[in-house]
């Protein structure tokens, strides 16, 4: 799975987000010094609630962060 990938990279999960939601979360954890790398959504990988965000899954980017090296 792609998650556990990115976790042994150092990647934090943070929450799944469409417009936009997504890009004001992904420029505020820029600001705080973190890379922030955006995954496309896959509503089978997750144990959460999701049925309203199957219906456009295409429309929604998980949010993964982690200090910035330096």
């Amino acid at each position: 799975m792609r998650e556990e990938e990115l976790i042994r990279e150092g990647w934090e999960k943070q929450s799944t987000n469409d417009e936009p939601r997504l890009s004001e979360l992904a420029e505020l954890y820029g600001e705080l010094d973190f890379e922030v790398h955006l995954e496309p959504f896959h509503p089978e990988e997750t144990q959460e609630c999701t049925e309203c965000m199957k219906v456009s899954p295409d429309k929604y980017k998980t949010i993964y962060i982690r200090k910035k090296n330096g």
